[in-house]
């Protein structure tokens, strides 16, 4: 049987979208680029990068820029693909695995988060991965269904964790309700059971609470979460409810989850004066190493260590990511693992 991995299983490599002119992402691209470098240096140091390029004039222009970094090209495939903009995480495609090792992958609709941006262009580019990169004796399967991939999180033994306000808002599967979702999630990803969480939301966030922003499962029954200690804060009471409900959690074994708390940063605001949605939980795991996001803030260095309990025997780098959260998304939602048996060889 077929299920959705952690994200701590063994990897191919991950997929980054490169972003471009005609991204929303344009006004900050000066110094968003150097973000995707770093990223891109740390991933092919370990495994594969699989890149999406709006065009073959944007691909030579990264290559050049690899090649200024010594950014290892022979750990890089290109995809060439039309892109409305970044988010791999959540216009990727999802991959199961079953017990011997094959792969399973799964191509949901991308429909912009209910519709709140363009995505026609970025719903498409799943065929081009299919088309390009993807070993050709994995089985692969369209669903007609909105899901994203930052909305759900697997401990790799069955579970899975997802919040309320996203797969339950009507933006997404109007025609569908709560029992029905829950029926096609645990079939189509071959889970046992979803934990379905009431409470957490960042302001800036657009994704209606994607659980990739709040809670990540990390091994041996650990929950990584995001806290707020300052009571003045408007996300205070939110996160005070979110903990209380992870202390009620129970695993498999009927046992509590082992938390790990992630610190609180200072509030971050854009130009316009609206609040950015800085978060330690958007991390990446890749092989041997967990990227975790930080934002030129006094408590990058306590998430890091906080992070490294989560993660005992993986070096924690941490990236900065400021610019990222400009356009309301993090390390995490930039980016799509891709499980071992993926790639072409």
């Amino acid at each position: 049987m077929y299920s959705l991995p952690a994200e701590w299983y063994e990897q191919d490599g991950v997929m980054l979208t490169w972003p471009h002119q005609d991204t929303d992402m344009a006004p900050f691209l000066e110094k968003v680029h150097p973000v995707y470098l770093k990223i891109s240096q740390a991933i092919t140091q370990r495994q594969k990068l699989v890149l999406v390029v709006h065009n073959s004039i944007l691909k030579s222009e990264i290559k050049n820029q690899f090649i200024d970094h010594k950014i290892n090209l022979n750990q890089v495939r290109f995809v060439i693909a039309p892109t409305n903009d970044i988010w791999a995480r959540d216009h990727g495609l999802i991959t199961l695995v079953n017990p011997e090792g094959k792969l399973k992958i799964l191509d949901f609709i991308f429909n912009g988060w209910g519709d709140k941006y363009k995505s026609f262009l970025d719903n498409k580019i799943n065929s081009y991965l299919i088309d390009q990169v993807i070993n050709p004796e994995v089985q692969t399967e369209f669903i007609p269904f909105v899901l994203e991939g930052g909305a759900i999180e697997s401990n790799g033994k069955g579970t899975l964790l997802t919040t309320k306000s996203c797969l339950l808002n009507p933006n997404r599967n109007p025609k569908l309700n709560q029992n029905q979702i829950e029926y096609l999630l645990l079939e189509k990803l071959g889970m046992k059971t979803i934990i379905w969480l009431k409470n957490g939301h960042l302001e800036g966030d657009d994704t209606d609470s994607h659980i990739d922003t709040l809670v990540r499962f990390a091994p041996e029954n650990t929950l990584v979460y995001v806290t707020c200690d300052e009571q003045k804060d408007s996300h205070y009471e939110e996160f005070k409810r979110l903990e209380a409900e992870l202390k009620d959690l129970k695993t498999e074994e009927n046992k509590s989850y082992h938390l790990i708390p992630l610190p609180w940063p200072e509030p971050k605001y854009n130009n316009q004066g609206y609040r950015l949605p800085a978060t330690y939980a958007n991390y990446l795991i890749i092989n041997g190493a967990v990227l975790v996001p930080t934002y030129r803030d006094k408590s990058d260095e306590i998430a890091l260590k906080q992070v490294q309990k989560a993660y005992p025997n993986r070096e924690v780098i941490g990236i900065d990511c400021f610019p990222l959260i400009y356009q309301f998304g993090s390390l995490h939602c930039i980016s799509m693992q891709l499980p071992k048996g993926f790639l072409k060889s």
